[in-house]
């Protein structure tokens, strides 16, 4: 015997008809059982009315984590992935094309300064390219002014890559 799955438009029928003190009971005990619930909850009480400067504390922390990345290509590999993991977490929060693309340029940004360059590691390799191709992805979803403005930053950040890594091919990444 299994418990019934209920869909969102139920849920949020029944949502309704209860009061203030009521939701917030319940939001409270949904926030206990799973971390990520609390952490949505606080961002949408207290940064979700200023995504752009929520980004910004992000860059911070990105910023720090980046820099403690260790050489050895397996093990920067791993911490990369969590990184990314923890970046795509507040991506989801969000739900802006805009912070998408800041955060995903930040990291690429970090990427070429606190990564090995000359690793033939290839799923390090990898993971460049692939936040690459997201954020390339994510700058034609934006509106046209936002599109210029990101389209310059990109192709600049592209430059850099290509001056930096020798393995890395232009041509598959250009907007």
């Amino acid at each position: 015997m299994s418990i019934k799955q209920y869909g969102l438009q139920e849920i949020k029928k029944e949502l309704q008809q209860l009061d203030d003190k009521q939701a917030a009971a319940l939001c409270l005990r949904m926030a206990r059982y799973k971390k990520e619930n609390k952490e949505l909850l606080a961002y949408l009480l207290f940064d979700a009315d200023d995504e752009l400067a929520f980004a910004e504390n992000l860059k911070q922390d990105i910023g720090l984590m980046m820099s403690q990345v260790p050489s050895l290509s397996y093990q920067a590999a791993k911490v990369l992935r969590k990184i990314l993991k923890h970046i795509n977490k507040n991506i989801k929060f969000t739900g802006s094309k805009q912070v998408e693309v800041e955060l995903i340029m930040n990291f690429c940004r970090n990427y070429l300064e606190y990564v090995d360059r000359r690793t033939s590691y290839k799923p390090l390799r990898l993971i460049l390219t692939k936040q690459l191709e997201k954020m390339k992805k994510a700058i034609v979803k934006l509106h046209e002014d936002l599109q210029f403005d990101y389209n310059q930053e990109f192709d600049e950040l592209l430059e850099d890559a290509v001056k930096r890594l020798p393995w890395l091919n232009k041509h598959d990444l250009v907007l």
